[in-house]
């Protein structure tokens, strides 16, 4: 059984991948050939911006965003507490001090009121200026813009939205990559959208940030490469990888989000009076990076995980450990008080199987080893 199915996805769709690629390879045009922007077209229509910034992952997404806002020493940026390292990781390289906020217990986002507890914290002690907020869209689940939003306006907060997990989610009719001043997202393979290395993109309405996204992202270049006007990164997504996002764009959409959604049903239906289940809020749609349950508590979580391993069921941990006691951010005072919600999730979290590949046998599988294992 595989945690994410790539190679049923594969050769599902074959003779399309292959062909693409073999496209590519015919034309020898492996860097900025004509599949990016294409590609580049279908995504900024779908998410429902103007301009979507192919790069080379999601990662320096983030970082090529913060470089056009001038994030730099002195800024604060406020960061959920339970993600993934680069979410904070981006903001300490721009020089900036990432402030980590507590999530919500029930959608594992970013908690608004936390959000706004800290910043009221940042601004009385007066030694950052806060800047920006960057929410992350967690297993496929958009954070809580309508709130975020409102508080970032209040406090004239910039909005990058992190949507390396939540392409394809939504929010009533608004799709994920769509909310804030900016969103980026990652095209790693196991991600809702991923191709067969690294790969990242950008969204934004705005053209004058759009316009210094695409230089920034080519070593600062001006007129053509060799005129360089400011400092940028090589950050490009290559045709090949680009070729591959064009054909698995398609069945993402025409049948892999619906997948994973009747999946998600069908383990909701067998584990609900179980375990604690993903909670998808009203108006809210997600895309199912992951389906994460909550156990009792760090013994029922190790019990469960080392059963299913032992029956070839793979199962992950995200995450084992919240931001604030990566020793990468050592340096900074926390108070465990603030953080209760992602101190638990760390203890009580474990992702099961989900892709839109599995089959119905197997999900019938996975559950009753998961109701077998904590009924003893």
């Amino acid at each position: 059984m595989e945690f994410r199915d790539l190679k049923t996805q594969y050769q599902t769709y074959q003779n399309e991948i292959d062909g693409a690629i073999q496209n590519v390879l015919k034309n020898a045009d492996f860097i900025g050939g004509k599949e990016i922007n294409v590609l580049e077209e279908r995504l900024a229509e779908y998410v429902g911006v103007k301009h979507c910034i192919t790069c080379a992952n999601g990662t320096e997404a983030m970082t090529l965003v913060l470089m056009a806002w001038d994030i730099k020493a002195g800024d604060a940026v406020f960061v959920p507490d339970f993600t993934f390292f680069s979410t904070g990781e981006v903001v300490a390289l721009a020089g900036a001090t990432p402030i980590f906020v507590d999530v919500d217990e029930n959608t594992f986002n970013l908690d608004p009121q936390k959000l706004e507890i800290a910043i009221k914290a940042v601004l009385q002690k007066g030694e950052l200026q806060p800047k920006a907020v960057i929410p992350v869209d967690l297993f496929g689940l958009p954070a809580n813009y309508p709130e975020i939003t409102g508080i970032a306006r209040k406090y004239n907060l910039l909005i990058l939205e992190d949507s390396a997990q939540g392409f394809g989610g939504r929010i009533n009719e608004q799709k994920a990559g769509s909310f804030g001043a900016a969103a980026t997202t990652s095209f790693f393979p196991a991600k809702p959208l991923g191709c067969y290395g690294d790969g990242g993109a950008i969204f934004t309405d705005d053209d004058q940030w759009a316009a210094q996204l695409k230089s920034l992202k080519v070593h600062g270049k001006g007129r053509d490469k060799y005129d360089n006007v400011r400092i940028g990164l090589n950050s490009r997504l290559d045709t090949i990888q680009a070729a591959v996002l064009n054909v698995k764009l398609s069945f993402f959409i025409k049948a892999e989000l619906d997948a994973v959604n009747y999946f998600y049903s069908l383990y909701n239906q067998k584990l609900n009076d179980i375990v604690k289940t993903p909670v998808i809020p009203n108006g809210y749609y997600s895309s199912f990076a992951q389906y994460t349950i909550r156990l009792k508590d760090l013994s029922e979580r190790e019990k469960l995980k080392t059963s299913l391993g032992k029956n070839q069921i793979p199962a992950m941990i995200y995450y084992a450990k919240p931001m604030h006691h990566q020793k990468a951010f050592g340096n900074q005072y926390f108070d465990e008080s603030d953080y209760l919600v992602a101190n638990r999730l760390c203890e009580t979290v474990l992702s099961l199987p989900m892709h839109p590949y599995l089959k119905e046998r197997e999900i019938e599988q996975i559950c009753n080893f998961v109701l077998k294992t904590l009924e003893k």
